[in-house]
């Protein structure tokens, strides 16, 4: 029950039928994430079959925006919105995946990588929305990139979502913030499992709900770029996206898992929030915190089923309930527990002095995020006016400043690895997830305009970065205990960073965006080498 969670002071430091596709590859590569090793890790390695992967997302690499049939994505439309994205940037091209994706699963192949994690493009298979209308040669695409990872024996990590709704589907009933989604999503959900589940053995519904609803209804940063009901929309859109993940886990189960003996989860995205202080209203403040950013979505799948106690009594009506039906349908509805981490914030209870005194920091986070000033402002607005609703109000928190000495990546995002190991101890004191954790995502952003300076990463920021978070981790298996079962790595190569535009680079693989060449960093042979041995290479 998450009303009686452990405070953060306890923890330690087209109309036809598509035929189907059946590849002469084994889709069975290692063991399946859902397995615990028996070996477990020492002082200095990984528990032997640890899963290590990197990911990537279908509208930040693939291109091909409007070839072969594609309909438009809410992405589409927002990135093709001026002021949306910084430096107008759009994923029309970005990296070419759609053109280049045999070249680049033998150039993951080649660095070692034996787990991919990639998204499907609902538009790309279905224009409209509609499961009756299929567009085949969106279908081709990935039952061609499937077989191409087995054919070098790299097992896929398949999400269902990954931000890029038929723009259609917003038209037509408002997306998320309609009930109706819930249906074509699980409609969606089992064409997929149908055109692909053969072959496919891990599945995510959902990539990061709280960057969908709080982004994409509270600030209006990502598509479909609303901030005019921050009180509702974001409760609303996450209310409605657990129900579609609880649906589509149900018919996988029911209809597929039997046969395709395959795992389903979701990820969720979560900095850790360390108190300002030791005092109880500090303490206090940095659970809430927890609560509002990852616990909306955990507790109602891993905990009683319902919303934690902070947001049901901060929220009020504005929060909607679920049915014992759908209470039913969520606990459970996750084979593991996906996390995307990236960062630390310190959090405590509303101070006047302090949230000044941050406030520069939050507006520089906001316009260097945004394409333009007015779309901060709309942001900005619903917080300040008292007579007007907020999910940020609800939350009831101020962010306090880093500690002296704090590095921050090109996102402004704090370098802090040992809030990785304390969210880690969280998840598991606190929901103790059948199937383990698996790392979905975690990586960084540097400044690499050039190729050069690409190569500079070495002994510059990237390999100490992901040195010290996998340490972190390391340190939660071995020495407290926690049950995580894979790590997937942030990003293959450079992409479109959403409204952030192109020049956030978190690839492991450099892509000059003009001739699209690819060039593998220093870090990418430094994770060749830590797979390989399953331990973190010496820094000799």
């Amino acid at each position: 029950n998450q009303d009686k969670q452990t405070s953060p002071k306890q923890m330690p430091k087209s109309q036809k039928k598509v035929p189907k596709k059946v590849s002469k590859a084994k889709a069975k590569v290692g063991p399946p994430l859902k397995s615990k090793s028996k070996k477990k890790a020492s002082k200095t390695s990984f528990p032997e079959h640890f899963q290590w992967g990197c990911a990537t997302a279908s509208y930040q690499i693939e291109g091909a925006f409007d070839e072969d049939g594609k309909g438009p994505s809410i992405w589409d439309v927002f990135a093709h919105t001026p002021g949306a994205v910084v430096n107008g940037d759009n994923g029309d091209v970005v990296c070419d995946h759609y053109h280049k994706m045999e070249e680049d699963v033998k150039l993951m192949s080649d660095l070692g990588f034996k787990n991919y994690r990639f998204s499907l493009s609902w538009p790309r298979m279905f224009p409209t929305g509609d499961v009756k209308n299929v567009n085949l040669k969106g279908v081709d695409f990935y039952n061609r990139l499937i077989d191409e990872l087995l054919k070098y024996g790299i097992r896929p990590l398949c999400t269902l979502y990954h931000w890029d709704l038929p723009q259609a589907l917003q038209d037509k009933y408002g997306g998320m913030l309609s009930r109706d989604f819930v249906g074509d999503f699980k409609a969606y959900s089992e064409k997929c499992f149908e055109f692909f589940g053969d072959r496919v053995k891990d599945w995510i519904t959902f990539n990061e709900p709280s960057c969908i609803c709080v982004l994409g209804f509270g600030l209006g940063m990502h598509a479909p770029g609303k901030s005019d009901n921050p009180g509702e929309d974001v409760y609303v859109s996450s209310h409605h996206l657990l129900l579609a993940h609880a649906y589509a886990v149900d018919v996988y189960r029911k209809k597929f898992k039997k046969t395709q003996k395959g795992a389903i989860g979701i990820t969720l995205n979560s900095e850790w929030w360390e108190p300002a202080s030791d005092s109880e209203e500090d303490r206090n403040a940095a659970l809430r915190a927890l609560n509002f950013t990852l616990d909306i979505y955990a507790q109602p799948i891993w905990g009683d089923g319902y919303y934690p106690k902070s947001i049901r009594e901060a929220a009020g009506n504005r929060l909607p309930r679920f049915s014992l039906k759908e209470r039913k349908l969520l606990r459970g509805s996750s084979d593991f527990f996906g996390l995307n981490h990236y960062s630390t914030r310190i959090g405590g209870a509303p101070k006047l002095s302090v949230a000044l005194q941050t406030l520069p920091r939050e507006i520089k986070t906001l316009t260097s995020g945004m394409g333009s000033y007015g779309r901060v402002l709309n942001a900005i607005k619903p917080m300040i006016n008292p007579f007007q609703a907020s999910y940020f109000k609800d939350m009831d928190i101020v962010s306090y400043p880093d500690p002296a000495g704090t590095e921050y990546t090109t996102m402004g995002w704090a370098v802090a690895p040992y809030g990785f190991r304390r969210l880690l101890n969280y998840i598991q004191k606190t929901y103790k997830p059948p199937g383990g954790i698996i790392v979905t995502e975690n990586g960084l952003a540097t400044n690499e305009p050039t190729e050069e300076s690409a190569a500079k990463d070495k002994s510059d920021t990237r390999i100490p970065f992901f040195t010290s978070y996998l340490e972190e981790m390391r340190k939660a298996i071995v020495e407290d205990g926690v049950d995580v079962r894979g790590y997937f790595a942030w990003s293959f190569m450079d992409n479109f960073e959403w409204s952030f535009g192109n020049d956030k680079r978190f690839g492991l693989v450099r892509v000059d965006y003009e001739t699209l060449e690819r060039t593998p960093k220093p870090v990418a042979h430094w994770f060749t080498k830590l797979m390989k041995a399953n331990a973190i290479p010496s820094a000799k």
